[in-house]
């Protein structure tokens, strides 16, 4: 039996994503209906020291919060911890976790450690604003990307009067260039649409896509969706792209499915 149509369905869509990560986006994507695409953009890895991070871990007890804003920074921590023979779970009881996103506090919640703070919107600026205690006093550990991630919550809770540690818990890198498939769906402009869920995905892309097709390569994006998942995002979408059709509202991977449905109409 045929199953209905969806309101994506005869769409292809290019989906930007780390190489380790595939899988929810895409399942979120044809469940609507349409054909994906995978575009790895992020190559997961190790920063270039883990001394910071490990010297911060054995520190843990003197911390009030750890900060997460990404779930790759979480699992580091994780692996850290278990290489010291504890875990998130086995923490400190001091040590409460904030989580910024929803894949975040899920990954959070299936090792056994909850987070005791998630904001309303999933991006950091309402973390900061919707922080449950004030900043002053504090000290904070904040696990996060080696290069390019946004300095704005060391700012704001350094502002608040808190003690902030950053630590580089992971890096995100470039891979080496656009997969077979990737590449053929663009040269034949198959694709309707193509999603960016971090400002590194778009920057990376746009490097790609210039190894690939030369200085001419803006034009392979003529006809095509760019879609955003938040305004940190969109904001590197402009910078990069020229443009940004629609942004997620909420700021998840299901506000960037609706927001694909929305921009192909």
């Amino acid at each position: 039996m045929t199953p209905p149509a969806g309101p994506l369905t005869g769409r292809t869509i290019a989906v930007t994503r780390a190489e380790q990560q595939a899988g929810e986006a895409r399942r979120r994507l044809e469940k609507l209906g349409a054909a994906v695409v995978d575009i790895p953009a992020l190559v997961i890895g190790p920063p270039d020291d883990w001394d910071p991070l490990d010297e911060a871990l054995a520190d843990l007890e003197s911390f009030h919060w750890i900060v997460f804003s990404s779930a790759n920074g979480v699992e580091a921590v994780q692996q850290r911890l278990a290489r010291m023979g504890t875990s998130l779970a086995r923490r400190p009881g001091n040590a409460r976790l904030a989580a910024v996103g929803r894949r975040t506090a899920a990954l959070l919640e299936e090792l056994g450690a909850p987070a005791d703070f998630v904001p309303p919107s999933f991006v950091a600026d309402s973390l900061i604003e919707h922080f449950p205690v004030s900043g002053w006093g504090l000290r904070l550990l904040l696990p996060r990307v080696q290069s390019g991630g946004r300095t704005v919550l060391a700012e704001a809770f350094g502002e608040a009067g808190a003690r902030v540690v950053e630590v580089a818990a992971y890096e995100s890198r470039c891979p080496r260039g656009l997969p077979s498939g990737a590449l053929q769906a663009l040269q034949q402009r198959r694709l309707d649409a193509i999603t960016f869920a971090s400002a590194k995905t778009v920057k990376h892309t746009a490097r790609m896509l210039q190894d690939s097709f030369g200085e001419s390569w803006p034009t392979v994006l003529e006809g095509l969706r760019v879609v955003s998942i938040g305004p940190q995002t969109s904001r590197s979408c402009i910078e990069a792209l020229g443009r940004v059709d629609a942004e997620a509202d909420p700021h998840d991977l299901e506000g960037l499915s609706q927001a694909c449905v929305q921009a192909l109409g």
